[in-house]
């Protein structure tokens, strides 16, 4: 099959623009794209799966092993005949000091060639000495090609082909000028998620158009493989749906990892999806799922939904079984404030929300749980990431907490995982990754309720 890895110098490169671009116009020629994305993010893999008509997977050597993640790469790529991962930051960026979880690595682990998108605003004859030190830093590296972003025009365009030609043995395998209408609307997170973008398939079409124009497509494929599909893959053992898991799954809450909810549904969830803006009840289900998203955005959306906001909190104060995250633990305090206006919420959590101009978390986290951690499992030290630019405030002094921060900074620097009836909501995204079954762990505490429940009766 086809496979490469999109990386750049640096972030803000164009790497999205070109990515999404590319699998669009993959799939427009009639091929099978299997999007990925490096490390934790949501937002990027929400565009590359709507441009190549398949969900995005995220591959992170943080998080998952080595193994885990080729095992993880391979089951994806199952019939898919071209496998494209966009990279985080830069090709050599990573935590640790040996690049073990740089995106190099990653591009060596699977065996993938480097397109490598460069920001040439300002440069001329200095990106030589650019591309050669990126090829000399690691010569085990297979560096297929540059893609030259953010042109300034034509003659810029002419100029930078010919210094990249004299200098360098690498082939310019295509240019993107810079363009206002090829920009995606940028939010404080990063990228607007595809799920809220207006014109989102529009913005695609001009992307992938853009490719088509500006990118040797021919060439590059190339350079990266050969023709021909992943042999399909065994489905995974699933156990007997059991449990009905409601999840919020709208424009406000659209933060889900696919394997997380493939999990859930392996560990025998009947998932039922919900909209949290328009659907007037909770539908019946015996769990409850919000994940991340963009809450403040439509705090006043949200807030006008008083039946199901109320039906919620009484669920809650009811027992039922719930997890939360970030965008999810903001929809169930009491209010949301933006700037001078405050919305009202589920109010099943005493925590009141404060939206702030500046990252509060952003980045892994390492949490400990403590003996308030509801879910049955042992797990001495969860890795996870977090990515908020809110606080909460008036917490009720007796609330429980299921984690403590090693690293991050979770609810207040040093806790994370409030603890509320059979609720657990935190600012951290955990991830089915690296012997950390949080799926599994979740619905047996949902059975156990359940079971409880019963008895009691």
């Amino acid at each position: 099959m086809y496979r490469l890895l999109v990386s750049a110098a640096h972030k803000s490169s164009g790497k999205t623009t070109f990515s999404v671009g590319l699998a669009a116009a993959l799939r427009a020629r009639g091929l099978v794209v299997q999007p990925f994305k490096k490390g934790p993010d949501f937002i990027d893999p929400l565009w590359l799966g709507a441009a190549a008509g398949r969900p995005c997977r995220n591959l992170d050597l943080y998080l998952s092993s080595a193994p885990e993640v080729r095992t993880a790469f391979d089951a994806a790529c199952a019939g898919a005949e071209v496998a494209l991962v966009e990279g985080n930051k830069g090709l050599y960026d990573g935590l640790a000091l040996d690049g073990s979880n740089s995106n190099a690595a990653l591009a060596s682990l699977l065996d993938l060639p480097v397109v490598l998108v460069l920001d040439a605003r300002g440069m001329t004859r200095g990106i030589a000495p650019l591309i050669l030190g990126y090829q000399a830093f690691d010569r085990s590296l297979a560096i297929a090609g540059v893609i030259l972003s953010r042109l300034g025009g034509a003659r810029h365009e002419s100029k930078l082909r010919a210094v990249i030609e004299h200098y360098t043995d690498l082939p310019v395998l295509g240019s993107l000028h810079e363009n206002e209408a090829l920009r995606i609307e940028e939010r404080h997170l990063g990228l607007m998620p595809a799920t809220e973008a207006e014109q989102a398939q529009a913005t695609i079409a001009r992307l992938a158009a853009a490719i088509g124009e500006g990118v040797d497509i021919d060439r590059l494929l190339s350079l990266c493989g050969s023709p021909g599909a992943m042999p399909g893959a065994a489905p995974a053992a699933r156990r007997r749906a059991d449990l009905r898991v409601g999840i919020a799954r709208d424009r406000a809450f659209g933060f889900y990892y696919p394997e997380d909810l493939e999990s859930l549904q392996r560990a025998g969830a009947e998932l039922v999806f919900f909209d949290a803006l328009n659907d007037a009840h909770l539908p019946p289900v015996d769990a409850l799922f919000i994940g991340g998203g963009f809450p403040e955005m439509l705090a006043a959306s949200l807030a006008a939904n008083q039946s199901l906001r109320d039906e919620i909190r009484k669920a809650v104060e009811g027992g039922l079984p719930t997890y939360a995250e970030c965008g999810g633990l903001m929809y169930l305090a009491r209010s949301i404030r933006c700037g001078a206006t405050t919305h009202p919420m589920a109010g099943a959590l005493p925590v009141d929300v404060e939206m702030q101009a500046r990252p509060v978390g952003r980045g892994y986290v390492h949490l400990a749980p403590t003996a308030a951690h509801p879910w049955p499992g042992d797990v001495p030290l969860l890795r996870a990431h977090e990515f908020h630019h809110s606080r909460l405030v008036n917490v009720d002094p007796s609330l429980r907490f299921a984690y403590e921060v090693r690293r991050g900074h979770g609810i207040d620097g040093a806790r994370d995982g409030i603890v509320h009836r059979n609720t657990l909501a935190s600012y951290a995204h955990l991830r089915c990754v690296g012997g950390q079954d949080w799926p599994a762990r979740f619905l047996d505490f949902a059975r156990f309720c359940r079971v409880s429940v019963a008895s009691a009766a």
